[in-house]
Parts: C-alpha cells; sequence; structure tokens
C-alpha cells in the first residue's frame, strides 16, 4: 500500500487558483485512457483524504455532487451534511492514515488535496508518491502544489495530449 498525492497543477505551481477554483483545470484535452491518466489511477485507490475546500468545491461544481464511492476523510472544521462513505475529522494525519490504510484494503491511498493537508502528510513521513498533471496554463497566485520543502525523485514522465505527467517518489529526508 503506498500513499499518493495525484493532482492536477499550472506549470507555476499551482493547483486551484485564488478563488479556489479548479475552472482553470475543466477545459484542458487529456485522454482519458492516456499516460496516468485519472482512470488507470482510480482503480488502484481504496480510500481518500481530501480537503475541505476541494470537497467544497466538488459540492458546488460537479452536477452529481461528491459520487465517490472509496471510503473518505474530509479534513475540516467546517460543518457538513452527512454523505454516505464520508467521515469529516478535525483529527491529526497520523491518527486518520491508520483508518485511511485500514479502509483501503491493500490498495494505495490517495490525498486528494489541497497541498497544505498534503503537506502534514508529508511532514508526518507518511506520504510515498507525488502523481502531477502539469496544465499548459499560468496561475500567477492561489493554493501551492505543495508549500513545504519536499524531496522528491522522478520516477516517470510522459505526455497525455497537452499535460506533462510525472510520477515522482518521495525521498527520505537527509
Amino acid at each position: 500500500m503506498k500513499t499518493v498525492y495525484y493532482t492536477a497543477s499550472s506549470v507555476d505551481g499551482f493547483i486551484a487558483d485564488a478563488d479556489h477554483s479548479l475552472s482553470w483545470l475543466l477545459s484542458r484535452d487529456i485522454d482519458q485512457e492516456g499516460a496516468m491518466a485519472y482512470p488507470g489511477f482510480r482503480a488502484t485507490i481504496g480510500a481518500a483524504a481530501v480537503g475541505a475546500n476541494t470537497y467544497q468545491w466538488v459540492l458546488d461544481h460537479d452536477p452529481d455532487g461528491w459520487d465517490f464511492t472509496m471510503p473518505t476523510w474530509v479534513f475540516t472544521h467546517r460543518d457538513f451534511p452527512p454523505q454516505d462513505g464520508v467521515t469529516f475529522t478535525t483529527d491529526d494525519v497520523r491518527t486518520v492514515h491508520a483508518a485511511l490504510a485500514e479502509a483501503a484494503g491493500g490498495k494505495d491511498v490517495w490525498l486528494m488535496g489541497g497541498g497544505d493537508l498534503v503537506g502534514q502528510f508529508a511532514d508526518a513521513g507518511l506520504l510515498d508518491e507525488v502523481w502531477v498533471q502539469y496544465a499548459p496554463i499560468t496561475l500567477g497566485g492561489g493554493a501551492p502544489l505543495l508549500p513545504r520543502r519536499l524531496e522528491l525523485r522522478l520516477e516517470e514522465q510522459d505526455r497525455n495530449r497537452e499535460f506533462l505527467v510525472a510520477r515522482y517518489t518521495v525521498s527520505p529526508p537527509g
């Protein structure tokens, strides 16, 4: 089992714009059967952790609302309506990671967003891989890909239509 941060980013390193929007991403051309595309990645995932801003954005902008079928933990201090399969938490990432790993049933854990939440997992030594789909756009500001220093080793790179896609492993400190 691995814990993986899978996300898209602008080429200047932002996962959402200054208004916490992902609209810049949705008009981009990507082959869903291509290199490092979501469906292939999703097949490896058993549970997910997500930040409150990402969760709220999906609720507000996806016509199906939150329709993920995997067990999901939302890290938040906000109140959200109950949702089947979703646990809302303010607990430390170390505590929740144990529950995520158990719920994943041998599959990988997806750190869905945002960057600061992923940074907390990295700080705790719980992040194994980072997969990034770089979109051909600069945002000039917003939510950073990772607001921490993190040493990575490039394992794989490719092109998926408009996107440069890359998979990194997290290098141990030192």
